[in-house]
């Protein structure tokens, strides 16, 4: 595995997206996948000063806490920046179910290719 680079939010390219970064969200421990989310600047600096996700909502408008309402908050243990700077990997432990409908991960279903 390549050693990683250490990476600052200067690094990180807004722009692209009109101001937002792809988020992965991965758990920490197992690999999986739990969910994609965006983030802007703030999430980011907010995520990295006090180690819980956060992200924006495009739907709502405004920076969103990951269980500020469900209580299944997400400990974020590192962030990883992809070499575009574009998207980031948040490396969690989920602390309960991360979709909104109460899976552990918002990845249930497989795409089938009868729908083509």
């Amino acid at each position: 595995m390549t050693e990683l680079e250490k990476a600052t939010i200067s690094d990180l390219n807004f722009s692209k997206l009109g101001g937002l970064v792809n988020v992965v969200v991965q758990d920490i421990e197992t690999g999986e996948v739990l969910m994609f989310a965006h983030a802007d600047r703030e999430a980011i600096e907010r995520t990295l000063r006090e180690g819980l996700a956060y992200f924006y909502s495009r739907s709502r408008a405004k920076l969103w806490l990951k269980g500020e309402t469900s209580g299944n908050y997400m400990k974020v243990v590192e962030i990883l920046v992809d070499c575009d700077g574009d998207a980031v990997i948040y490396r969690v432990v989920p602390l309960g179910p991360v979709c909104h409908l109460g899976s552990r991960t918002c990845f249930t279903r497989v795409l089938s290719s009868e729908t083509v």
